[in-house]
């Protein structure tokens, strides 16, 4: 997720751009009934199966209150057997991966900083440094490349992005690109252009439609699509639930149709009004707990086979983890 974009939505809260906040008192009236129902739902975590969590974060900022050793007792607690890491800077996935090498799967980001989401593409170094990272053998990706609308290139502009796209096909590694804009052409473009690039489309979208997210899957196979930030806290005027908690029969008959190419994942990142604070740790995996609780959820409204690709299946077999991890 972008990490410092704000606006001011129409109540003149200064909220972060993308994730469009309702005004607060409608917000978390809307939260604390979903929570209220997560709550009641009839499972324990710890008997729950396992699950591969496409979407992590380990930055600067989450340091001081979430060492790797903590980081693995929350993999743990929540029965995720694989976690795709994003670390800003890069090296911290290695440190990540350190603690649980079958467990962690390290991609490599070209962020240094919080202001990198909007530099990179401008930034000509990235792609030799991304090209030195894969080169390593360390690294099983690339990402998560931010495709802000107002802040990236047009597409015929994109020479940074483009020549990540071919070193992902030339290191056969997936790309994570999270795009923000009001239609899907963008990534159709990215991914008719590039179809030897396996594509991780970060939040399908993050403002997009189920209508809108299956354009892009119907015309190109290379796209797998994430679900992290897909949740009450994060995305809340653009759900795959109602406020009662029922997958959204969009996104269920989308489920349902391709249930190969959809990730779930967490993306541990908080609070979300104003991230990377200079006075205030990032405590997002601490939230680890409430955000696969709201997958769960609705998970366990879809056929087994569905749900078990969705929350492990999908994710472990494009990173060739399957001889490693069990998904039952």
């Amino acid at each position: 997720m972008r990490r410092n974009d704000f606006v001011c939505d129409h109540a003149g809260k200064r909220t972060r751009y993308g994730y469009v906040m309702r005004t607060e008192l409608i917000l978390r009236m809307k939260q604390a009934r979903i929570l209220a129902c997560l709550l009641c739902l009839p499972f324990s975590l710890h008997a729950q199966p396992p699950v591969a969590d496409m979407h992590l974060h380990y930055k600067w900022t989450q340091q001081d209150v979430t060492s790797p050793v903590d980081a693995m007792a929350l993999l743990e607690q929540q029965n995720i057997v694989m976690g795709v890491v994003i670390g800003t800077p890069a090296e911290l996935a290695l440190e990540l991966q350190s603690q649980a090498p079958d467990r962690i799967v390290p991609i490599f980001s070209p962020y240094r900083e919080g202001g990198d989401w909007h530099r990179w593409a401008y930034d000509k170094s990235t792609v030799a440094r991304a090209r030195t990272a894969l080169a390593s053998g360390r690294y099983q990706g690339i990402g998560e490349l931010h495709v802000i609308g107002g802040f990236a290139p047009t597409f015929a502009r994109a020479v940074v992005l483009k020549q990540l796209l071919a070193l992902g096909a030339e290191f056969d590694v997936p790309v994570m690109i999270h795009t923000e804009f009001s239609r899907p052409e963008f990534m159709l473009k990215v991914c008719g252009q590039f179809p030897d690039t396996q594509i991780l489309w970060a939040h399908s979208g993050a403002l997009l439609e189920p209508g809108e997210v299956e354009r892009v899957l119907a015309h190109c196979d290379n796209v797998q699509g994430g679900l992290g930030a897909r949740d009450p806290w994060r995305f809340v005027n653009n759900p795959l639930t109602d406020d009662a908690g029922t997958l959204l029969p969009g996104w269920k008959a989308l489920f349902l149709k391709y249930p190969e190419r959809f990730m779930a994942g967490s993306d541990p990142v908080w609070p979300v009004d104003q991230l990377d604070r200079w006075d205030e740790a990032d405590s997002g995996w601490q939230e680890l707990g409430r955000f696969w609780t709201y997958h769960r959820s609705w998970l366990a409204q879809l056929p087994d086979r569905v749900a078990r690709k969705i929350r492990c299946e999908n994710a472990v077999a494009l990173f060739g983890r399957t001889k490693q991890l069990k998904c039952d």
